[in-house]
């Protein structure tokens, strides 16, 4: 009997083996395959940790990746722009940079306002290749497809300049038309330089404020995040429900020394301007023959030079038109 019982322990510890070795195989391939079983993915990134993405077996970008906040959802892309790409950018608005406007939140139009004392333009979407690799570095962090994406807009602040708190969504209707992909989504706020002092982006609403020196008083007043050459900020404006999220409130802090250059890509929930998308010259506006006829391409040359590129005869980068309008 003994005998017999040492076999049955015998064979219970080679089954307990073949089930650990099975267990074993089973994490490493969980793991190698995460998500396979519906599992939510670790967020528990640590202080010194990177993120990949890329595409076909292809890592297209890597970096750290920091959790700001999540009311409003916020995550800061560290190095996500090379020097080289952010002076590229610099160089493509110089020539372009327009007094900044906001939209009248009923009409949906630009006009010119004293809480927005910034200069800047707009790009072309795909403009160059350089452009075109940021943005699909910017589909690829935030996992919404390119061309749900409104072109760069490139802004110049000095002087103390400042943008007062705003939303990115939109609360008229002419800007949630669907041929102009609905609702903003988010936001992808690329820093292409940094400042002597000041020009922090601030969210007066978020659920903490920032703490120790080194703080502008705007700063202050809020949740911030420093403009740091090279980095990109990543903001939803609508929460996982599909809600208008007000704690996505934000400004710029007056910029106090020094130039701030930044470059900003809004995403909607649908394709943005398809027709736009389309090679050639084009208008993507029915109106724009008419507009230009009045004189808008010279009255309203921030919104003209992207959306009717065609009625003012800029199709050769010409400055009939020199930027776009500005739509917040």
């Amino acid at each position: 009997m003994r005998s017999g019982g040492g076999l049955v322990a015998l064979a219970a510890l080679l089954l307990l083996g073949a089930a650990c070795a099975l267990e074993g195989q089973y994490i490493e391939d969980t793991e190698r395959f995460p998500g396979w079983r519906g599992e939510l993915p670790r967020m528990d990134l640590g202080v010194g940790d990177t993120v990949g993405f890329g595409e076909l077996g292809q890592e297209l970008w890597r970096g750290r990746v920091e959790q700001v906040s999540w009311s409003p959802r916020a995550f800061v892309y560290h190095n996500f722009l090379t020097d080289e790409e952010c002076e590229h950018l610099k160089n493509l608005a110089r020539s372009r940079l327009v007094k900044s406007t906001v939209v009248d939140n009923q009409s949906g139009k630009s006009m010119d306002s004293r809480v927005r004392t910034s200069s800047g333009t707009f790009l072309q979407r795909g403009e160059d290749e350089v452009v075109q690799r940021i943005e699909k570095r910017i589909s690829l962090i935030t996992m919404i497809p390119q061309e749900n994406g409104e072109a760069i807009q490139i802004l110049k602040y000095v002087d103390g300049q400042k943008y007062e708190p705003h939303t990115d969504y939109f609360h008229d209707k002419y800007n949630q038309r669907e041929e102009n992909g609905g609702q903003r989504i988010a936001t992808v706020l690329m820093y292409l330089s940094t400042p002597e002092e000041g020009g922090e982006t601030v969210f007066p609403y978020a659920e903490k404020k920032v703490e120790g020196e080194g703080w502008s008083d705007c700063a202050k007043k809020g949740l911030a995040v420093k403009a740091t050459k090279g980095s990109a900020l990543l903001f939803y404006s609508l929460k996982p429900s599909g809600e208008e999220d007000p704690a996505s409130t934000h400004g710029s802090c007056p910029t106090l020394a020094g130039e701030k250059w930044s470059a900003t890509r809004w995403i909607h929930v649908g394709p943005f301007q398809p027709q736009g998308l389309a090679k050639g010259c084009t208008d993507s506006d029915e109106k724009c023959e008419e507009w230009a006829v009045l004189g808008e391409c010279e009255k309203n040359p921030a919104y003209m030079l992207s959306n009717c590129r065609k009625s003012c005869d800029a199709c050769d980068g010409g400055k009939k038109a020199a930027g776009r309008k500005e739509a917040f």
